[in-house]
């Protein structure tokens, strides 16, 4: 129990880093573009590389995990990830600073895949509620990164301030986490049986589904999430200052909605969750789209989005692994939804953005949103037709 419990602290720290270094790009974006001498659309290439780089962390890491203990993997890539963040505000070069990323995305998708599957192993069946919990984490440091950067800035810093400090923080998470994750770290929590990777036509659906479900939830997340500062200030709807706070209260509503989501999912069923968390989120963003032009719906819309959508993930995550038996290799298979999802939507939007304006961006987020929701039911259907094929265990 000690080794569990030391084990999923490390993850919890692991996913705080993060939500830190995933939030703070998109309310610093204006000033990389402008560092490098790059427009807003050219930058937003940032969004697409680094999620390239995790979909490669993600395949890598379906791998790495089966053969190499994991506190090595997730160690050195956090440490890995502080250097990055350290090199980010010193790079005049837009080419090298695209590269970075790629190299931060690769970081990030071992860390993502590794806590994740690492996670399901060391607690099996009873990982629901630490798989919330684990991303409760993630959303508490999306929260604290444009809060932290915001602060700076009223306090006569700047967006180069917070990459050091995001720096020093990751460097010490990925000592922490080599240190102290010190027994072997197999795969006890693995299901059993022979068909668990093979077992055909009968996993692909839904694990297509599944891909699909992060896939569009992930890029609606990740697109509001990181253009909102972009989207306040392109319509002056708020100045720097308050666009970082902005992004923040999403964050921060984000956060209270996973917490939530802990208790939640011990009573209510993802079947039950996530079709409740989708219609929250179209609303409020249905909101944002009546009434484009005013700060207050602006605030609002921000805040009831961010809780909303706070659930989907894990829950949707959770659904699949009571769908089919979530070994390392599906998993990972998995999870490339997300990375691939982070990659394409959020990385197109600075040139919607550029070509359609900013308002472009709340019908985009709204529309992905009901994608995830098609994926949702193909969840659904192809596990029950699986379910009624394999018959009762």
């Amino acid at each position: 129990m000690k080794i569990a419990v030391r084990r999923s602290s490390g993850y919890f720290l692991l996913f705080i880093c993060l939500g830190l270094d995933m939030a703070v790009v998109g309310p610093t974006l204006p000033a990389l573009a402008a560092q490098t001498g790059s427009t807003l659309g050219a930058i937003g290439l940032i969004f697409f590389l680094s999620a390239g780089g995790g979909a490669l962390g993600t395949l890598l890491g379906g791998g790495l995990f089966d053969r190499v203990p994991g506190r090595f993997v997730l160690g050195a890539a956090q440490l890995f990830s502080a250097a990055i963040f350290f090199l980010v505000p010193h790079v005049p070069w837009y080419g090298l600073l695209l590269i970075l990323f790629v190299v931060k995305g690769i970081t990030g998708g071992l860390v993502n895949t590794g806590a994740n599957t690492l996670l399901l192993w060391t607690h099996g069946e009873k990982a629901g509620p630490f798989m919330n919990a684990l991303h409760f984490f993630f959303g508490l440091g999306s929260f604290l990164s444009p809060f932290l950067l915001g602060l700076l800035i009223s306090t006569g810093g700047n967006y180069s301030n917070v990459y050091l400090l995001l720096a020093v923080i990751d460097a010490t998470v990925g000592v922490v986490v080599l240190a102290s994750l010190n027994a072997p770290i197999s795969s006890p929590g693995r299901p059993s049986g022979g068909n668990a990777d093979g077992a055909g036509l009968s996993v692909a659906p839904i694990v297509i589904s599944a891909a699909l479900f992060l896939f569009f939830y992930v890029g609606a997340e990740l697109t509001f999430g990181g253009w909102i500062y972009t989207y306040a200030i392109t319509l002056h709807l708020a100045d720097a200052v308050r666009a970082a706070y902005l992004t923040s209260i999403f964050w921060l509503a984000f956060t209270v909605g996973r917490l939530i989501s802990i208790p939640a999912a011990l009573r209510f069923s993802p079947r039950q969750i996530i079709p409740v968390a989708l219609a929250g989120g179209a609303a409020f963003l249905c909101l944002l789209i009546l009434a484009p032009a005013s700060p207050s719906v602006l605030w609002i819309a921000a805040a009831g989005a961010g809780f909303c959508m706070a659930p989907i993930w894990p829950t949707g995550y959770t659904l699949a692994g009571q769908s089919l038996p979530l070994t390392a290799r599906i998993s990972s298979l998995i999870l490339l939804g997300d990375s691939i999802g982070g990659m394409v939507l959020p990385g197109l939007m600075g040139v919607l953005m550029e070509r359609a304006g900013a308002a472009a961006m709340t019908p985009v987020v709204l529309g992905s949103l009901m994608a995830t929701f098609l994926a949702f039911l193909g969840i659904l259907l192809f596990g029950n037709k699986r379910r009624e094929s394999v018959g009762p265990s």
